[in-house]
């Protein structure tokens, strides 16, 4: 199966590229919002995590605030 990941993320967030890093660096594909533009997806973060702060993740429709790996590879299955 395929994981759908999506990040929620703004260019100047340290943890945002972090998250990225991490799918990058172990070969997962995700589809990268940048909600300080697009004012749809971040209306649509808030709504699916409660939260303004970035990085919020989608991996297969689990939320996930902020950077953590640990939850990343269990969720991923890695």
């Amino acid at each position: 199966m395929e994981n759908k990941v999506f990040v929620y993320s703004t260019p100047s967030c340290p943890y945002c590229h972090m998250a990225k890093d991490y799918f990058k660096n172990n070969g997962v594909e995700f589809v990268d919002y940048n909600v300080a533009e697009d004012q749809l997806k971040a209306q649509e973060m808030i709504t699916k995590s409660g939260q303004m702060g970035v990085p919020v993740i989608d991996i297969n429709g689990e939320i996930i605030i902020g950077y953590r790996p640990d939850v990343f590879q269990q969720l991923l299955g890695k």
